[in-house]
């Protein structure tokens, strides 16, 4: 695993399977003390509306901002370890999860890979992404605009503070 200086990445989290909020606290704890991440600020907590597939249960999302060392795809190997140690089995796209962990972007790095792409390729058109990640940070640049303003865009699609 290549270690990096200290670089601010942003993780967006869901569960639509049984506890959601205790899965999407297990996550972030996983996180912590897996050493992906540290000195964390996580947003509220959401329900949101199921997107792609939308024949499934609702959704708790939320971001969580933190610095890591790890580069970008060692941490999102790790994350994805964290997916399976939780019990996520990859069946059909979109659908149902205990967990899921994306990275939404890591300091300014863009990349586009097989593997990994940042920001995040969808960033701009997921209000269970962009109203969290609006809370904590707000001023963050997406394709020019604000996540604040692009967050705007979601009001009254069911997307509900918990």
């Amino acid at each position: 695993m290549k270690h990096t200086a200290p670089t601010e990445a942003c993780i967006g989290l869901g569960s639509n399977i049984g506890d959601k909020a205790g899965h999407i606290a297990r996550a972030v704890d996983l996180l912590m003390h897996s050493g992906a991440l540290e000195r964390i600020e996580m947003s509220s907590l959401y329900r949101t509306p199921p997107w792609g597939l939308t024949d499934q249960d609702w959704f708790v999302n939320a971001c969580l901002a933190g610095e890591t060392r790890l580069a970008p795809l060692d941490l999102l190997a790790r994350m994805q370890q964290i997916e399976l140690d939780m019990g996520r089995k990859r069946i059909v796209h979109w659908g149902p999860r205990v967990i899921d962990l994306d990275i939404l972007y890591y300091g300014a790095v863009t990349m586009h890979g097989e593997t990994l792409t940042l920001p995040h390729a969808e960033i701009a058109n997921r209000g269970f992404v962009l109203v969290p990640l609006a809370e904590i940070r707000p001023q963050r640049l997406i394709g020019g605009v604000t996540a604040r303003e692009l967050a705007l865009k979601f009001a009254g699609e069911g997307i509900v503070k918990m």
